[in-house]
């Protein structure tokens, strides 16, 4: 199988010694120098930063950054964990310009951040010649329990309206997919986070009746490269 990857930029392993803010996390790395990165990742990261964990950071030389790491990858027990919201949506993307997702073929046009309605946009537009539309939002999954994936890993109402959204597209007559990417590789299903967000799962599963598309891929990484991996099975009762 040809998998579709992003690159990662050159990565420097530390440990983990804290996330807070959301958005900080302090790191030790190997020459013993402690740094603070920024967390590209706005979610609880349930079980994807607990303290000790190897980590692998990004460097960026732009002045005008606060902090010049990211943090791009955790080693979590059983596999490495992408962590950056960023990816999904380049990937993803990439994947259906070059039609490596079969669900997702035969549309000529990729369009990113559409606005849909006053107050909502969603990650991409597909378009093919004869004026057929697909509406197609990009959501970063990396809490696993026991082989099973689940969204969201902390209550989201824009999520939520994201749904809403789909539904009422599919509604007046295009596709909707709700795409769940999981940005690591233990994940044998996946299914709605009930227990973290019921409103959440109830309107998943209410916009899957009415017509919304979920698909679900997980990923294959190392530290240079994520790739687009195998459709993983999802369970929504």
């Amino acid at each position: 199988m040809t998998y579709m990857g992003a690159g990662l930029p050159p990565l420097i392993p530390g440990i983990l010694i804290r996330r807070y803010k959301r958005f900080l996390a302090d790191i030790v790395l190997e020459t013993g120098e402690q740094v603070t990165a920024h967390c590209p990742n706005s979610g609880s990261m349930k079980g994807c930063a607990i303290p000790g964990s190897p980590v692998w950071l990004s460097r960026s030389d732009n002045p005008k950054r606060k902090t010049h790491y990211t943090w791009e990858l955790i080693k979590v027990p059983e596999t490495l964990v992408g962590i950056n919201t960023l990816l999904p949506n380049k990937l993803v993307k990439a994947a259906i310009e070059n039609g490596m997702i079969e669900e997702l073929s035969g549309y000529d046009r990729v369009t990113a951040e559409v606005k849909t309605s006053r107050h909502t946009r969603l990650d991409l537009l597909l378009e093919n010649q004869a004026n057929e539309k697909c509406y197609v939002e990009i959501k970063n999954c990396t809490l696993v329990e026991e082989g099973m994936a689940m969204f969201p890993d902390a209550v989201t109402t824009r999520g939520q309206k994201h749904l809403e959204e789909l539904e009422r597209l599919v509604s007046l007559g295009h596709r909707g997919v709700i795409f769940y990417l999981i940005q690591r590789m233990d994940a044998r299903a996946f299914k709605p986070a009930d227990m973290i967000d019921k409103a959440y799962a109830e309107k998943l599963k209410k916009a899957v009746t009415h017509g919304v598309e979920i698909m679900i891929r997980d990923t294959i990484i190392d530290t240079q490269l994520i790739r687009l991996g195998t459709v993983v099975p999802v369970y929504l009762s």
